[in-house]
C-alpha cells in the first residue's frame, strides 16, 4: 500500500501561481495512476487531473485546462499539479489520489482511487 502526503498550498493572489506535490512513500510509487481532486466548502469533491504511471497519458478538468499541469517524478516517488492563472474559484481543499487497478489509465472517476492524501489548502484571494 502506497501512502500520499500533499504539500504546498497556501494563500496566493488571483492570477497567481503555486505548485502541489503528492509525496508517496510504501509501494513502488511508479505503479500506480494518481489523480488531483479538489473540494470546496459545501461542494462535492471534483476531479482535477490525472496521470498514467508512464505519465504518457493525462487528462485534465475542462475548468483548469489551459491553467493546470499534472506530472510526475518517479524516481522521486512524487506527482505534481502546477497551478497558473489561479482564480478564486480554485480555492478548495486539493488531494491526490493513487489507483493501483488500472495504472496506465488517468481516470476522472474518484471511485478509482484507492489511496488518498489528508489533503493541502489552497486558497485565492481576489
Amino acid at each position: 500500500q502506497v501512502q500520499l502526503v500533499e504539500s504546498g498550498g497556501g494563500l496566493v493572489q488571483a492570477g497567481g501561481s503555486l505548485r502541489l506535490s503528492c509525496a508517496a512513500s510504501g509501494r513502488t510509487f511508479s505503479t500506480y495512476a494518481m489523480g488531483w481532486f479538489r473540494q470546496a466548502p459545501g461542494k462535492e469533491r471534483e476531479f482535477v487531473a490525472a496521470i498514467s504511471w508512464s505519465g504518457s497519458r493525462t487528462n485534465v478538468a475542462d475548468s483548469v485546462k489551459g491553467r493546470f499541469t499534472i506530472s510526475r517524478d518517479n524516481a522521486k516517488n512524487t506527482g505534481y499539479l502546477q497551478m497558473n492563472s489561479l482564480k478564486p474559484e480554485d480555492t478548495a481543499v486539493y488531494y491526490c489520489a493513487a489507483d493501483s487497478t488500472r495504472p496506465s489509465y488517468a481516470s476522472t472517476w474518484s471511485g478509482a482511487y484507492n489511496t488518498w492524501g489528508q489533503g493541502t489548502q489552497v486558497t485565492v484571494s481576489s
